[in-house]
């Protein structure tokens, strides 16, 4: 609300946030092009160079991985070879010809050092230098055709907007073999079939897509590396050793349709499609010497089913992921000297994602994103530079560089989204009667009541936001936005039934079955009515509490009892201040400042609307949610000692890191909340922005916050909700020290906090 005193430095501009996003690490080459132009030479350009062959039509394309079809790695075709493009000199005017001349109406970036992969063959062009009004890359000054002093890893890229030039005709959008030697998805089929498939399916024959068929792969030359990148991308931190001899005989029956001769990986690729693949030819049925390529999997401990060996899967304790929606996905935080903190996005790319990934016991990265699209975090930032070659056990053990503040900021933080098994869970959940699907009535398949199968409803009794989370994250839809308990005004299927009550979540389920639950259903009938419903988004917010300053502001304040009327109504005291002689006498008050940040990816609103607000008349302004605050001091067991809570008086924009803009502000019954980026200050000054402590001894004690208390508007991550400090009080003076968020630190550092040093680092009277 004011102006805050402390402001951490995050240094942020527009350039930088560009810079970045044009250099997101898209690593290792698809085989096949998703875009090919031909196009007649131009003439020489005014800088003497060979450039421009005289006698052919030169093609061009874009591949690369993860593929889409307007960016990509730059190949073109000349003198009968595909080869790339250096990124010396190479700059948005050179991205905005070639996009062109792909038939794109212009470039939105281009990307250096191979990010899209490396290319094979030629470099064909290096120093390529155009003004931007060149009707064909050839026209633009360079080193000439075939001359360059480059590598692979400086491959350049180019990100072309989304819109085809009116007209535009390709008359040679995909060769003929090019189509035909595309790897599209891959999966694992059973080869012994009989009774439940049990999901996920981690050993089996290897299948690629073609055409909207399946085929198969000529295991002869087939390698453990080949293996591992199989079930990277399948989700798999690991793979195993297959009898071979086992599916021998019942595959040498089947018939097969090869597309796949042989493979060749390295074992750091992201995608089977990033490896060299030589294809069989048009029509091939036989595999001589071979059978089809049958490859077994190591789950992570989400994903087994095995009680005894989920104990013995261990997955990594000094690395995580958080704020992200889905399972496998999130900010990478690090554990350093037993504080958790982030990396910097510089040189962040897929490889070393997928360390990250497989060290949590998921398969290789998906996608590695930067500029804190996962959210920011709030800590240290303990890594930069991380360059892995994707075969290392742990991120640690990668090459990286220490971080100082002009590095990185919060805005640079890096974050992953993993491959992981795919498990069928969203084909038991399904949303009805809402206006988008992103929301509606949630209903289950499942057994009923009477024996019968089929879809069903929860119950809405005990739905809040964890168990919106769980649901938003089983559906795929993202981010918990709100949980509905009434849904008949979506009254649009004949379901009636419930099939499921009394459901509590810890936030963390892949699925609502893995919830707690009544055995017994406990819904009346006649509830139907009142099911569980959900809105889901792709974005939330994430709300914590800057711990330092709680720290830097503390101090105890004897009140006058004739200046608490207004605390009092709002029931701020302790409950012995209703026996006090009032006016007459004082409360002992622990006073602190809260500066609360929104670090997460959307807005954070109250739950209520305008209407709903409740006026105060004392202090003569609007609590738009009842509770949103606790305060309390604990002793060495965990028992309340005191406490305090603050309504949100107000919630608005105080201050914001540099480049964004306050959107909320009270004055005037304006609009509520804090804004991505921004934070409110609580000053230690405002009423009720204290702990009653008059009737506290002294001794040492634990002073918790905790923000959001009763979870009622939802964010990504409620583990950073809590703040604590230890606490020193000896009847006349406080000493805080220690203070942090309740995931900042350590399991075993928070054990040792738990149990209370005694000693002091900060003594404020």
């Amino acid at each position: 609300m004011e102006t805050p005193s402390h402001r951490p430095s995050l240094a942020a501009t527009g350039a930088i946030l560009l810079a970045l996003w044009l250099s997101t690490s898209r690593c290792l080459a698809l085989t096949t092009p998703t875009a090919v132009l031909t196009t007649p030479p131009t003439a020489t350009p005014a800088k003497p160079s060979p450039s421009a062959p005289q006698s052919e039509r030169l093609k061009f394309r874009l591949v690369g991985y993860p593929r889409k079809h307007n960016e990509g790695r730059v190949e073109v075709f000349y003198k009968g070879e595909w080869g790339t493009i250096c990124d010396d000199d190479f700059s948005l005017t050179n991205a905005q010809v070639l996009c062109r001349q792909l038939g794109f109406v212009s470039a939105t970036g281009w990307t250096h050092s191979a990010k899209y992969g490396k290319g094979q063959g030629k470099i064909w062009l290096d120093n390529v230098l155009c003004n931007g009004g060149e009707k064909s890359i050839a026209a633009c000054p360079s080193r000439g055709w075939g001359n360059s002093d480059c590598t692979h890893d400086e491959d350049a890229g180019v990100i072309c907007k989304d819109e085809r030039i009116p007209g535009f005709v390709d008359s040679n959008v995909i060769d003929a073999h090019v189509d035909e030697n595309r790897v599209e998805e891959v999966r694992l089929r059973a080869v012994v079939s009989g009774g439940k498939k049990k999901m996920p399916v981690t050993e089996g024959v290897v299948e690629v897509k073609h055409k909207d068929s399946w085929s198969q792969i000529c295991d002869l030359g087939w390698t453990a590396k080949n293996t591992r990148v199989v079930c990277g991308m399948l989700g798999f931190p690991h793979e195993r050793k297959v009898n071979k001899k086992f599916y021998k005989l019942s595959l040498e029956r089947q018939k097969h349709h090869y597309l796949v001769h042989s493979v060749a990986c390295t074992g750091t690729e992201v995608h089977l499609a990033a490896c060299p693949l030589e294809f069989t030819k048009p029509n091939a049925t036989s595999c001589a010497g071979g059978v089809p390529a049958v490859v077994s999997c190591m789950p992570g401990p989400l994903f087994t089913h095995n009680s005894n060996v989920k104990k013995k899967l261990k997955t990594s304790t000094n690395v995580r992921l958080k704020g992200g929606a889905r399972t496998g996905e999130g900010r990478v935080e690090v554990l350093k000297n037993s504080e958790w903190g982030t990396v910097c996005d510089d040189r962040w790319g897929l490889l070393s994602a997928s360390v990250v990934c497989r060290e949590l016991g998921f398969g290789s990265a998906k996608e590695a994103f930067t500029g804190a699209r996962m959210g920011q975090g709030m800590g240290p930032i303990h890594m930069n530079e991380v360059r892995c070659v994707g075969l290392e056990r742990s991120v640690w053990t990668c090459p990286f560089k220490n971080v100082t503040k002009e590095d990185c900021g919060h805005l640079e933080d890096a974050a992953v989204r993993c491959n992981v098994p795919y498990m069928g869970l969203e084909h038991s959940i399904r949303l009805t009667g809402g206006r988008t699907r992103y929301e509606g009535r949630v209903e289950l398949l499942g057994p009923g009541p009477n024996g019968t199968h089929g879809w069903g409803l929860v119950c809405g009794e005990s739905w809040g936001s964890k168990e919106v989370t769980v649901a938003c994250r089983q559906l795929g839809l993202g981010y918990a936005n709100q949980g509905l308990k009434e849904t008949w005004y979506w009254d649009s299927s004949n379901v009636t039934e419930m099939v499921l009550s009394g459901v509590k979540c810890s936030g963390t389920e892949m699925a609502l079955s893995q919830c707690q639950q009544h055995k017994v259903l406990s819904c009346q009938k006649t509830a139907a009515k009142f099911a569980a419903g959900v809105i889901c988004s792709e974005s939330t917010s994430d709300l914590v509490l800057n711990a330092p300053v709680v720290q830097e502001t503390v101090y105890i304040e004897d009140r006058p009892l004739h200046m608490l009327y207004c605390a009092a109504e709002e029931n701020c005291l302790s409950k012995t201040a209703a026996a006090a002689n009032w006016p007459y006498g004082h409360r002992r008050l622990l006073r602190f400042s809260s500066q609360i940040h929104n670090i997460g990816r959307a807005d954070f609103r109250p739950k209520a609307g305008r209407h709903s607000w409740v006026w105060h008349a004392c202090h003569g302004h609007y609590h738009s949610m009842d509770i949103f605050t606790h305060y309390d001091l604990l002793n060495a067991n965990g028992s309340k000692v005191a406490e305090g809570h603050k309504a949100s008086f107000c919630l608005e924009d105080t201050e914001c890191h540099e480049g964004i803009s306050k959107r909320y502000e009270c004055a005037n019954f304006g609009e509520q909340g804090v804004t991505v980026g921004c934070w409110d200050l609580y000053r230690h000054d405002i009423d009720c922005q204290w702990i009653d402590i008059t009737d506290v001894k002294p001794g040492n004690y634990i002073l918790q916050i905790v923000i959001n208390p009763n979870f009622e508007v939802a964010e990504s991550d409620f583990t950073n909700n809590a703040m604590k400090c230890n606490c020193k009080y000896d009847g006349h003076r406080i000493w805080l020290h220690n203070c942090h968020t309740g995931d900042a630190f350590s399991e075993e550092a928070e054990r040792r906090f738990d149990k209370y040093p005694g000693q002091t680092n900060n003594h404020i009277s």
